[in-house]
């Protein structure tokens, strides 16, 4: 069988595969490497002066990856520039937050064409290549440019923006013609599809078609495109939940409770969390339900991320203010109403976290899917599980109807939902947790793995070898 190769910004494939801390999608693209005889390319994470067009290959626990350091111009241009000042703002729908910089874009082009320079000597003629996310968008352009006329695909792991805000970014058409060099794109939900295909259908200068089958027409070529929603590895994040650490866990956090009910927010510091709309909406509950107060707390776990990007730390000092200020007008002698936490835990740890929390938070303004929703549900005691309390802008929502949708923007809502949720009876708690944990099930990581792979490798490619395979029948 043809290898398949992963490509992504950073390698995540784990050195040690038992590791608590590994993500179930590492997990899974790894053991699909393995089953493939593959390879994962990415960025080392390392600078160097001068850019070598060369791989530094590794093994790391039976998959095989492929290194490139980069220039420090190429990631202050490329990866805190374009990739995370314009398009990851633009893509969450914040375009007041949205960098428009020149230079940013020429950085993003140059780095994504060395990748394609070191990534297209490696590439075997039956090899199947599955690229990742926002960084990498023109990496097939690129490589096709260099000759590779193998089966490529794309899954994006955000959302997409609407068509109105889309077209803010300069060369906008650049870019999106840039995906017509794959074969098959993929998206977690039917919105972020919808919205690519209203862009390609509606927006002047590209006049597109859409086709049968979720096939688009424009630029000339012809891409398959599809919605393959992203879950969760269960039976990984299981043994986790019952490891002895995970158990430990779950003591120490039900002891440190004292009799209270734990609420538990877990996000990576990033204003798409929608983690100040949290706390002001969890304000308001202490506001509404002064009964209440001194029985709960709210458990708030935000790793910091991208600390070298202005907007990061300006939200980390509102955040750390505005616990502050909760904590101040709220908190008792022996009751403190939030616990704010920057630091990142291994995934066993999470899973007695969630596990001890009577209600989830999981309330971004956007989100491509949001893994922490399936996580909390994973983790409940299936006689006594919890509440989730999920914003109605996460792609899980699409899939997730039993939890508590809310819009995160309404103070009022989340306070309502968050009284809900712990005055819930145990029928329909446990109700709501069976539909939501078949969900969890259906959706495992796995089965987006082996579901997208096995649509690229059906995609069938023209005769005139241009690498562009969608099905020119639809």
């Amino acid at each position: 069988m043809s290898r398949l190769i992963v490509v992504s910004n950073r390698v995540s494939a784990p050195k040690d595969p038992a590791a608590g801390s590994v993500g179930g999608l590492a997990m899974a693209l790894s053991s699909a490497l393995r089953k493939y005889d593959g390879l994962w390319f990415g960025w080392s994470g390392e600078t160097v002066e001068k850019f070598v067009p060369e791989a530094k290959i590794e093994d790391r626990s039976g998959v095989t990856v492929a290194l490139v350091d980069l220039e420090p111009q190429d990631v202050d241009e490329y990866y805190n520039g374009y990739a995370n000042k314009t398009l990851w703002p633009l893509f969450h729908h914040r375009v007041d937050l949205t960098a428009y910089e020149r230079s940013y874009g020429e950085g993003y082009e140059r780095t994504n064409a060395r990748f394609a320079e070191v990534l297209a000597p490696l590439i075997q003629p039956d090899d199947v290549i599955w690229i990742h996310d926002y960084h990498m968008i023109p990496l097939a352009r690129d490589l096709r440019r260099r000759g590779v006329t193998n089966r490529i695909g794309f899954f994006l792991h955000t959302p997409w923006p609407a068509r109105q805000l889309l077209v803010t970014l300069p060369h906008h058409r650049r870019l999106v013609e840039s995906m017509f060099s794959y074969d098959l794109i993929g998206f977690h939900t039917r919105e972020w599809l919808d919205l690519f295909r209203d862009y390609i259908a509606s927006e002047p200068e590209v006049r597109g078609r859409l086709l049968p089958n979720d096939a688009v027409e424009a630029f000339g070529r012809v891409v398959q495109t599809g919605v393959f929603p992203i879950g969760i590895d269960v039976d990984g994040f299981l043994k986790a939940r019952n490891s002895a650490f995970g158990r430990r866990t779950y003591d120490r956090m039900a002891a440190s409770a004292a009799f209270r009910t734990m609420i538990v927010g877990v996000d990576r510091l990033d204003y798409s969390k929608g983690l100040e709309q949290r706390l002001l909406g969890y304000e308001q509950f202490l506001n509404d339900n002064p009964d209440m107060r001194g029985d709960v707390f709210l458990l708030q776990v935000t790793p910091i991320s991208r600390d070298e990007v202005n907007t990061y730390q300006d939200i980390r000092s509102r955040l750390e203010g505005l616990a502050g200020r909760i904590n101040g007008e709220f908190a008792d002698m022996d009751w403190q109403p939030i616990r704010y936490l920057n630091r990142t835990y291994r995934r066993d740890q999470l899973a007695g976290i969630y596990r001890a929390a009577k209600v989830g938070l999981v309330t971004p303004l956007r989100d491509g899917m949001n893994l922490v929703a399936k996580e909390y549900v994973a983790a409940q005691d299936a006689e006594d599980p919890g509440v989730l309390v999920l914003s109605r802008f996460a792609g899980a929502a699409e899939q997730m109807g039993e939890a508590l949708l809310v819009n995160p923007f309404s103070r009022e809502e989340l306070s309502d939902a968050i009284k809900r949720a712990l005055t819930m009876p145990l029928a329909e708690r446990k109700r709501k947790w069976e539909c939501l944990m078949e969900v969890v099930r259906d959706t495992d990581v796995s089965i987006w793995r082996d579901d997208f792979v096995a649509s690229l490798r059906a995609t069938n490619r023209p005769a005139d070898g241009s690498g562009n395979a969608a099905a020119r029948a639809a």
